[in-house]
């Protein structure tokens, strides 16, 4: 029975961290490709300490995964996470198009 509950526990621990909002479109985002949290700042539109702390949630739960490259961390998906975290991210609409409307907004604003 003990297995069931702490089963149970993580799952609500997991929905819960997922009921979020911005949390949930970092994960959709990251389903696309690895960012950094420049980049996420730059597409969600919200602040630096923000995104950080969203993806210091997610990585200590196991669901993102970081790397360094250089002065950059780049954050991606863990693709070892559970099948129930698998089966919501499945419904998560693909962000591709975002992705691409901002680096183009980016690109002509430098222009």
């Amino acid at each position: 029975m003990d297995v069931d509950l702490t089963q149970v526990l993580y799952l609500s621990e997991i929905y819960k961290l997922l009921g979020d909002k911005t949390r949930l479109t970092i994960m959709a985002l990251l389903q696309v490709q690895s960012f950094c949290v420049r980049d996420l700042v730059e597409i969600l539109q919200t602040s630096q300490p923000s995104v950080s702390q969203h993806l210091a949630k997610l990585k200590t739960h196991g669901l993102v995964k970081e790397k360094r490259m250089g002065p950059w961390v780049f954050y991606s998906l863990n693709t070892e996470c559970p099948p129930a975290v698998k089966q919501i991210l499945s419904h998560l609409p693909d962000l591709s198009p975002l992705i691409k409307e901002k680096k183009q907004a980016s690109v002509q604003s430098l222009a």
